[in-house]
């Protein structure tokens, strides 16, 4: 039986899951709220539609007979839309709205992690009281981050002695409209990813990842969505070792033992210590560049993880090739806090193609890639323009962190960004050699 597969969202990591289906025996047909031409490209179908609309898109799913569905964004997953689809006799690859609250309400996270004793939970409160946490804020010895503890789009964390004082984050409190805060010590050290999959009781994990969230080189600015990221051709990154990353998968492996019936991805950002990995949070879903350096690597067809949770059968052992990779997004000027639009989009294939054949006479035994991922944009007749939101990124994919941001960032150079802002900095030499050495003082105590 050919699978018929929906695929719910319309952004990067979407377009990556739409690519990492395109070559399986399936047909892929997708909904979103932005028409991605990207995934239009690769998809059987595509309709428009609100992707918080359970009844919408389970409409569309019985429309194209779908056999199995995967959703992107955590909005969906929080309006219950798995639900609906399960509800529909329509697998989904994704939590239903209890399980996504791992996600979707940072109490409801942190009370979890204490209540089922899973490791790495930093010391928290939780508030629905502004003056109340104000006042925990000044009594507090040491330095705290506050999280709303509903969704913001990576965009409401404010970190004490980070990126604001005391004072700010007090203010920040008393003017913002949040019913609910998390409270809970800030976190010292390099921040990671490890995403898995889950269903039936079982995980199979991905290699790390480490965001940028920041908007500005050096890591300065407002957070975001998320500026780029990289991985290494192994499980673990430059400032890492095996055993920090399978620390982090144990406690990926103990969230999962102690969540009933969760299925879809879990994500787990990490921030590796001094002690060693301790939890920043979990997401119910693919991150928002990582699924870009993930899934381009995965020689395990995702079909495969697919049928096997529905079919309540052991997941497969994923494989992955042994690449690094660097992922820049170009956003619009002003992004995040002001940023204009209609910018026209000048990169394609083509462009891309050209800067990878360049590289290939200099590579090694593995031959280096480009891939170009559309997030936000407007297809218009006369062309693709940039909306408010990250416009697009490009992955190279190499056998060196260092030679995959080359790619990356000639890709972007020879298409040009006009309108548009990348940070330049990230998979670079010195960014990453920052890293490590941070890592190395945290570790001798120096930090």
């Amino acid at each position: 039986m050919t699978e018929t597969v929906l695929l719910v969202g319309g952004g990067g990591r979407e377009h990556a899951i739409a690519r990492s289906l395109a070559d399986s025996p399936a047909d892929l047909y997708a909904c979103a709220g932005n028409r991605n031409p990207g995934i239009v490209a690769l998809a059987d179908g595509f309709e428009a539609l609100d992707t918080t609309n359970p009844k919408a898109v389970t409409t569309y799913a019985r429309e194209v007979d779908a056999t199995l569905a995967v959703i992107g964004p955590e909005a969906a997953l929080a309006a219950g839309v798995a639900d609906a689809l399960d509800d529909a006799g329509i697998y989904t690859f994704g939590p239903q709205e209890q399980e996504a609250r791992i996600e979707t309400d940072k109490a409801f996270q942190r009370r979890f992690m204490r209540e089922h004793d899973i490791p790495g939970c930093p010391d928290f409160e939780t508030f629905e009281d502004m003056n109340a946490a104000c006042e925990y804020i000044d009594e507090y010895d040491g330095d705290l981050a506050v999280k709303p503890a509903g969704l913001t789009g990576g965009k409401g964390v404010r970190v004490i002695g980070d990126q604001c004082t005391a004072e700010e984050a007090k203010e920040y409190l008393r003017n913002a409209d949040y019913d609910r805060v998390v409270l809970e010590e800030r976190l010292v050290g390099e921040e990671f990813t490890v995403q898995a999959f889950v269903a039936n009781g079982q995980l199979r994990v991905t290699p790390a990842v480490q965001d940028h969230k920041r908007a500005y080189e050096g890591d300065e600015g407002p957070n975001t969505g998320g500026m780029g990221s990289y991985s290494d051709a192994s499980l673990h990154l430059p400032f890492m070792d095996e055993d920090d990353y399978m620390d982090a998968v144990d406690v990926l492996r103990a969230t999962v033992e102690a969540l009933d019936g969760y299925k879809g991805v879990l994500y787990g950002q990490f921030m590796l210590t001094e002690t060693g990995p301790r939890v920043v949070e979990f997401n119910a879903r693919f991150g928002d560049p990582e699924a870009m350096n993930t899934l381009p690597v995965l020689n395990t067809d995702f079909l495969d993880v697919l049928t096997a949770a529905r079919d309540d059968d052991p997941l497969p052992q994923l494989s992955f090739r042994p690449l690094a990779t660097v992922c820049k997004y170009a956003v619009p000027d002003g992004y995040p806090t002001d940023p204009d639009a209609g910018a026209k989009v000048t990169i394609d294939d083509e462009v891309i193609a050209s800067v990878v054949e360049e590289h290939a006479d200099q590579s090694g035994d593995a031959a280096p890639e480009a891939l170009l991922f559309y997030a936000s944009v407007d297809d218009r007749d006369d062309g693709i323009y940039t909306t408010t939101s990250r416009s697009y990124a490009v992955v190279g994919l190499a056998e060196t962190i260092a030679e995959a941001e080359a790619i990356a960032e000639e890709s972007l150079e020879r298409a040009g960004t006009e309108g548009l802002r990348v940070r330049h900095d990230i998979g670079k030499d010195d960014l990453v050699q920052q890293r490590i050495d941070h890592m190395d003082d945290i570790r001798s105590g120096a930090d």
